[in-house]
């Protein structure tokens, strides 16, 4: 199987499956010289961690994670750092019945049509666990863009059920279970996924990922835009249907005039935009403007409803999918877009630097 790594002088490359002895990544081109301990990536591990609540799979996994090389005496060495995550709660006999069948919905049978063989525990390569080594990676990422640089997501929409933005409020995001800015929306949200659960049913939602502090330059024309990267990053995560950046689809119902950033200049030069409708991102590159991006998980594929679907041998059956599985996929799936957005912004910053090393860090123009 190719194509299992993304960036370029920032690269991470993942390896394993969900019910293998064990997942990992190795992340390439982290500049020497980074205070990293596994201190610093079990943090943002935890956030995304299975079975902490009734409202996600309650699959056990510690999610330890084992830096394997890349690091020595507490500072990164230039050379490519390995990370490991043992697995250790697999229940392959709940995928035994699929073995033969295509799950409605999954990868099952692209997967087949392409290798002609597949992992049918958990989904194999296919599965959400893999996710949790982009989120390993994506702490290093953080490290390499330094505080400075803050990056921050939220479950913005439950199926259709959106948040009330006037009420948004980044701490009541670690207040609850559902990554949820909005206090006025955790109650109505978690009844509605409890009684989703209870049916053996699922549902999709919309998460936001913002980053603070990126400094403009990030980013190319034409085939290296900033928002491109971003956009296929976001993607490439499993059951992402959708991207936008910045007002996004909203934009087609706007006015030129509403959608343009006014800009304005401070006294020290800074440039200060009046809105931020494109998301921190013109033509491609940063402005130094929060940038901001949205994604759609579609419904947890996995259901106990029985499902019209076909086997190997293509045979019409019928199919229930057995096993532990989230009811939304977007509770656990804001740490992974944050990891994504942290893996990109890193690979850009080290791309700029390298093409530009004496750029200002701020959108500043020289006065008159």
């Amino acid at each position: 199987m190719s194509h299992n790594s993304f960036g370029h002088l920032f690269r991470v490359t993942t390896w394993g499956e969900s019910h293998g002895p064990a997942i990992g990544c190795v992340v390439d081109g982290c500049p020497p010289g980074i205070a990293l301990s596994e201190a610093d990536i079990q943090p943002w591990l935890d956030r995304r961690r299975p079975g902490q609540s009734k409202l996600v799979t309650q699959r056990q996994e510690p999610d330890e994670v084992r830096i394997l090389s890349g690091v020595f005496e507490g500072l990164t060495t230039g050379t490519p750092i390995a990370l490991e995550i043992a697995n250790q709660d697999q229940r392959s006999r709940d995928y035994g019945e699929i073995a033969e069948r295509f799950r409605p919905g999954h990868a099952d049978l692209a997967y087949h049509l392409k290798y002609g063989v597949r992992d049918y525990r958990g989904g194999g390569r296919s599965s959400a666990r893999e996710t949790a080594m982009r989120v390993a990676a994506g702490a290093v990422a953080r490290k390499v863009l330094g505080e400075g640089v803050t990056i921050r997501g939220a479950m913005v929409s439950l199926g259709a059920d959106g948040i009330d933005r006037a009420a948004w409020d980044w701490e009541e995001v670690g207040r609850n279970d559902l990554f949820c800015p909005d206090p006025t929306s955790v109650a109505r949200w978690t009844d509605r996924l409890m009684a989703i659960r209870k049916a053996g049913s699922s549902i999709g939602a919309v998460l936001e990922v913002v980053a603070d502090g990126v400094p403009p330059g990030l980013g190319a024309p034409i085939y290296g835009k900033l928002d491109a990267d971003i956009a296929g990053a976001l993607m490439s995560v499993n059951a992402v249907k959708a991207v936008e950046i910045g007002e996004g689809f909203a934009a087609a119902a706007l006015s030129g005039e509403e959608n343009a950033d006014e800009m304005r200049m401070e006294p020290d030069g800074t440039v200060r935009f009046l809105s931020n409708h494109a998301g921190g991102i013109l033509g491609g590159i940063s402005t130094g403007q929060p940038v901001v991006a949205r994604f759609v998980v579609k419904p947890t594929s996995s259901i106990l409803s029985p499902r019209r679907a076909v086997d190997r041998h293509g045979q019409e059956v019928e199919l229930v999918t057995k096993g532990r599985h989230d009811p939304c996929v977007g509770l656990r799936a804001v740490p992974v877009g944050e990891a994504m957005l942290a893996c990109v912004l890193a690979d850009h910053l080290l791309r700029h630097r390298a093409q530009n090393p004496h750029a200002p860090d701020r959108a500043r123009l020289p006065r008159n």
